[in-house]
């Protein structure tokens, strides 16, 4: 009897967790402004790596390489999964080679954040801009998560948690129209790319360009 009590108390805290650790924000204009969008452009992520204790083995320079590759693999990602599902929404969305292509040229591509999103708006060519950032922190080790997890009896053995954050701004105005926030843990039975997945459907089921 304890232990099914103990496991109904795990599965409620999880069930809290997860309902807290996801905020949307929407502008009071949202519906107007995006009832005239065409086209968003979806910026390269600002993408960081952290560990709560460096391994032995940790090279800086390695680490801020892996950070630049993820930030195009999550811009890639993020466009794949809404271009999957483009014929749910009512905008289209800007091929990111061609985002990446033309901030290049106008010299912005290492310098998004000295720029206010409704220049970068006007730089592609569309009617909004979502910037994304995405931190990935190695928390533990798998194999102290795997002991956890079989104390416990079933796979909560924390090995890492993601956290994206997800701001629409207007072309017009650059006003923040819309803001999605989500943390997720990583256990020892998951991967990052099934994580980021994960949360890619989170966002495409509250994306505001969705259809009625």
């Amino acid at each position: 009897m304890k232990k099914i009590t103990l496991f109904i108390c795990l599965i409620v805290t999880t069930i809290i967790q997860a309902q807290s650790s996801k905020q949307i924000f929407e502008s009071p204009k949202l519906k107007e402004a995006i009832s005239t969008h065409k086209t968003v452009a979806v910026l390269p992520f600002k993408s960081t790596i952290s560990y709560k204790r460096l391994p032995k083995n940790f090279n800086p320079e390695t680490n801020a390489e892996e950070e630049k590759k993820s930030a195009l693999s999550l811009q890639s990602g993020l466009y794949t999964y809404l271009l999957r599902k483009s014929s749910d929404y009512s905008v289209s969305v800007q091929d990111p080679e061609r985002t990446n292509i033309l901030l290049k040229q106008n010299g912005s591509f290492d310098k998004l954040d000295e720029l206010t999103p409704d220049a970068l708006a006007k730089i592609l060519g569309v009617d909004a801009v979502i910037k994304c950032s995405y931190a990935y922190q190695k928390t533990g080790s798998e194999g102290g998560a795997i002991v956890k997890s079989l104390l416990i009896g079933f796979g909560t053995g924390k090995v890492a948690t993601s956290d994206l954050t997800m701001n629409l701004y207007n072309a017009k105005d650059g006003d923040l129209l819309w803001r999605f926030y989500k943390q997720m843990d990583e256990d020892v039975m998951s991967n990052p790319q099934a994580m980021m997945e994960h949360m890619m459907r989170k966002v495409g089921r509250n994306f505001p360009y969705e259809k009625s």
